[in-house]
């Protein structure tokens, strides 16, 4: 409990890519959160919390309970308990969007689409962590090739004027496909609106696996680029809702279980 008597949990969401950290106070009012471009096995998680105890003039000492989930959960030194992230990104989405049946999340290295029932839990999930295409990993291998900033792909897609489509679904394919579309001039804009196209189509067909039920939210990275976003929309023919808070899905999640679970002992 911190020096004001108020409780406060952290959760922090440990990627392969990112690390996320959100601060509660007493299970309701998000504090302080940060996210660091660094993931499991990096200095990533350390500077994460460091960062968000600092931006909520907190201390260790100060923390009721900490939460860790993703994918280097098990590596978070000081946490009172670990938690799977599909359960986080449920509970978290939830918050977020009462409302929700369907989350798509797409992270570094994985993506995966999870069932809400009406309660709020988690009833079933598809996966696909096998293979980087459709994730943030193989957006960043498209912008690298294309030469663009990842952030402006989604500016770029919306001026496509021309189809273009990106046929195969292993990154290593798909990047051999641009360069082939790049010797044949064809526009960037068009390129990355077909990447997009790719993204959804891969990723819609996990969520078909599973049955799409609206209320629909998207979280993850990815979700800010609204040109995926819109694609899946077409793909799936339903809206997406995202927030600015979808990349803190997972630790907010983690944080409101550490709440529930300072609060039952």
């Amino acid at each position: 409990m911190g020096n004001d008597g108020f409780s406060y949990t952290l959760g922090i969401d440990v990627g392969s890519t990112s690390s996320k950290c959100v601060v509660l106070k007493d299970g309701k009012e998000i504090v302080s959160k940060a996210l660091v471009p660094f993931g499991a096995g990096t200095s990533g998680p350390e500077r994460a919390r460091k960062e968000v105890l600092e931006q909520a003039g907190l201390l260790e000492t100060d923390l009721s309970y900490t939460l860790a989930t993703g994918y280097g959960r098990n590596m978070v030194e000081g946490a009172d308990a670990q938690m799977s992230e599909l359960s986080c990104h449920a509970r978290g989405a939830c918050e977020l969007f009462p409302d929700v049946r369907t989350v798509i999340d797409i992270g570094g290295q994985d993506a995966k689409v999870l069932r809400i029932n009406s309660n709020g839990m988690m009833e079933n999930f598809v996966m696909n962590d096998k293979c980087a295409a459709g994730t943030g990993r193989f957006l960043e291998v498209m912008a690298r090739v294309l030469e663009v900033d990842i952030n402006e792909m989604a500016v770029l897609s919306a001026r496509s004027e021309k189809k273009v489509d990106i046929s195969s679904t292993c990154t290593v394919f798909a990047e051999s496909e641009v360069i082939s579309q790049l010797s044949n001039n064809a526009d960037k804009c068009d390129i990355i609106s077909g990447i997009h196209r790719s993204v959804a189509g891969r990723t819609g067909g996990l969520a078909k696996r599973l049955g799409v039920l609206p209320q629909v939210v998207m979280t993850g990275g990815v979700a800010r680029n609204a040109g995926v976003v819109k694609a899946l929309e077409e793909e799936l023919k339903v809206p997406i809702f995202t927030s600015p808070l979808a990349q803190y899905a997972g630790a907010l999640g983690a944080a409101l279980f550490g709440w529930q679970k300072y609060i039952r002992n």
